[in-house]
């Protein structure tokens, strides 16, 4: 197993580069950033607009479910994306950046999360209008269910169903249980083989548990390893707060290539920072959307802001912690001949903190890197069945996940990598072109959200008040819940009082600014 790279024809491999270098090198990348560009100006920047809004909804209990059961919550929803978002990628994907592209990295890192909060923001609302009943009697969805419901191309939402559930499932999922692996035995020599046996035993306890089971890990590891993380940030802050001024301005500058050592390097700098960001907050590559799918709420804009939200909790939070520590580390080096990725990150820790730094990241490493397991494993599952309802095909997929995650642990995956790269840029390219082509339904199930919380009401989404072509739409009825909230019969009350205008603009208040009267009615 150690040679399986072997096995590997060498015209798979040529196949993969030249794949990689088409998509990522000459397109890709100005695709993400033309659709986060255009997604922010035509929301009206609505991923700095209703930030407060996320913050209030976020932590909003679930409807409860026809069953009489409680619905995932929109914080177990996006524990879920922020276990898949937030992987070694924050970690050792930071360290690489940086040391590759310099300083100016993170700048572009930032710049791509702000821009690419948008695009999450459409998708996850996307995700909600067109999710269907999974058979636990909650909901699932993402990019293939709104490309067949909404756009009408079902072989479009098949092909993509396929590479998400490769990457995410498969692939992505062996590259983390490597991550682990390799962590514990560069910290306790602690055997590959052993790892990978007692990963895949939590692994299956975890995905054949069911969806809420995902939900309840995801929500109860993620903000500890996230708050440990911070904290841990925090008291080398603290410690070196003389140096964060400085700091600040070696970035914008390096960003810039203003830096003198970095003069040459801003093309480098762009690049890394967005490929890494991209990686790592996964704005746009429809991914996230399928976490997005199975909250139960009562509007799908509610959803889509807290995805916007995870995109700067993984972005402006966890990666520019990883960035701060490395960037205080005055031993740090760069360039392509400089050490790279986790072992940067370990050394870094160990002279801020000491010897604790090392136990530290071996278990953040762990923590990070599981959690992202268990959510890859969700968007696999959910696209799994939108591709077929057979019980077998869904046992012997997770059969194949437990084992991709023992593979993962005892061979070296530079192959599966670069291939992983091929499968996700396809998968964002699919959906990127999704987006637009269903950009005016978002448009108008905002429009819907903004008039009911002008009016002070908790808004409830109700097909037959809007004018777009909902036809294909499985899971939003008359009540797609069991029992209604006082809010949803409040609103019920005031539209039946209406004279046949559904929606006129109230006059304006604080929750949004003065200058938001066009709805666009043209687009």
């Amino acid at each position: 197993m150690k040679n399986f790279d072997s096995y590997i024809p060498s015209w798979f491999h040529d196949f993969v580069q030249w794949g990689n270098d088409l998509i990522w090198t000459q397109n890709l990348i100005f695709l993400l950033l033309l659709a986060g560009v255009f997604f922010t100006i035509s929301s009206k920047v609505v991923q700095l607009r209703w930030l407060p809004e996320m913050f209030r909804v976020i932590f909003e209990k679930a409807e409860t479910l026809e069953d009489g059961r409680k619905g995932i919550s929109s914080f177990q929803a996006f524990a879920i994306s922020a276990a898949s978002r937030v992987g070694t990628g924050n970690i050792a994907g930071v360290a690489t950046a940086i040391v590759l592209g310099g300083p100016g990295a993170v700048f572009w890192m930032w710049v791509i999360a702000f821009i690419g909060a948008a695009s999450a923001f459409f998708e996850a609302t996307l995700a909600q209008v067109y999710k269907v009943k999974d058979k636990e009697g909650g909901f699932r969805g993402g990019p293939a269910y709104y490309i067949e419901r909404g756009l009408g191309q079902k072989w479009l939402g098949v092909v993509f169903a396929i590479l998400i559930t490769v990457t995410f499932a498969f692939v992505f999922n062996t590259v983390q249980s490597n991550t682990i692996a390799a962590s514990l035995n560069e910290q306790y020599e602690f055997s590959n083989v052993i790892t990978g046996i007692i990963l895949a035993i939590i692994t299956a306890l975890v995905i054949f548990g069911g969806v809420r089971s995902i939900a309840t890990v995801s929500s109860f590891i993620v903000p500890i390893m996230a708050i440990g993380y911070i904290i841990l940030v925090g008291y080398i802050l603290l410690m070196n707060v003389d140096q964060i001024w400085p700091m600040i301005q070696n970035i914008v500058k390096s960003a810039f290539g203003l830096h003198p050592a970095f003069g040459g390097a801003m093309g480098f700098a762009i690049m890394q920072g967005i490929k890494r960001g991209l990686f790592s907050n996964e704005a746009g590559m429809g991914s996230a959307a399928n976490a997005a799918a199975t909250a139960a709420v009562s509007h799908p804009v509610k959803q889509g802001l807290i995805q916007s939200l995870g995109v700067f909790f993984d972005t402006m939070i966890i990666c520019s912690a990883t960035a701060i520590m490395l960037l205080l580390y005055t031993d740090l080096q760069f360039g392509a001949d400089a050490e790279q990725g986790v072992a940067v990150t370990q050394q870094a820790l160990t002279t801020h903190v000491g010897e604790f730094g090392g136990i530290f990241l071996t278990v953040a490493v762990f923590m990070f890197a599981f959690s992202s397991i268990i959510g890859n494993y969700y968007y696999g599952q959910s696209n799994i069945e939108y591709l077929t309802k057979n019980k077998i095909v869904m046992f012997i997929f997770r059969i194949l996940v437990i084992g991709m995650v023992f593979v993962g642990s005892v061979v070296q995956v530079q192959t599966v990598w670069d291939t992983a790269d091929l499968f996700m840029g396809l998968m964002a390219i699919i959906n990127i072109v999704a987006l637009f082509g269903l950009a005016t339904v978002v448009f108008e199930v905002t429009k819907d959200y903004r008039a009911q919380r002008k009016r002070k009401l908790n808004p409830v989404f109700k097909i037959e008040n809007l004018s777009a072509n909902f036809s294909n739409i499985e899971a939003w009825g008359d009540n797609p819940y069991k029992k209604e909230t006082k809010e949803v019969e409040k609103t019920k009350q005031y539209q039946s009082s209406e004279n046949d205008t559904k929606y006129e603009e109230p006059e304006k208040d604080t929750f949004e600014n003065n200058n938001d009267e066009s709805d666009h009615k043209d687009q």
